[in-house]
């Protein structure tokens, strides 16, 4: 199964290490995303530092009825 995963966190976390293959659109913009977050047909994986953000992203998008589950820590993608 092909999955996209988004990391959630700031730039600057992202930046400093991240699941290869990954996008980063940190929590704070997310709404700003969208459209572009619902036009992705695969399912999604949200994730984050602690799963915290992600869950947020995750609950956000599932109320739009986005295919997306949280993945918790990044580190636990790798």
């Amino acid at each position: 199964m092909n999955a996209i995963i988004i990391d959630v966190r700031t730039v600057e976390e992202y930046e400093a290490s991240h699941v290869q293959g990954s996008v980063n659109i940190p929590v704070q913009e997310i709404t700003a995303h969208v459209d572009r977050i619902k036009a992705i047909k695969e399912p999604i994986i949200f994730c984050c530092k602690s799963g915290h953000r992600s869950g947020l992203a995750t609950d956000y998008f599932k109320n739009l009825g986005v295919n997306c589950s949280n993945g918790g820590s990044w580190l636990d993608l790798m």
